[in-house]
């Protein structure tokens, strides 16, 4: 999944789920680590990810 599908995904999440979307990506996650399917995991990591970046509305840096 590329970077910008990963972005999408992870909009498209909370929009969905609202403050959930991290949980249930976390779920989905999970149960692809428990399949053995790591690497879907391993992407499903990065969408959770983008969702606490998204999430974030807390200024990183000066404010000038």
């Amino acid at each position: 999944m590329s970077s910008r599908e990963i972005w999408v995904r992870a909009k498209f999440l909370l929009e969905k789920y609202g403050t959930e979307a991290a949980i249930y990506a976390a779920m989905r996650t999970e149960d692809l680590l428990d399949k053995g399917e790591i690497d879907e995991a391993a992407t499903w990591h990065e969408i959770i990810k983008a969702i606490e970046e998204l999430e974030n509305t807390e200024p990183t840096g000066p404010l000038h």
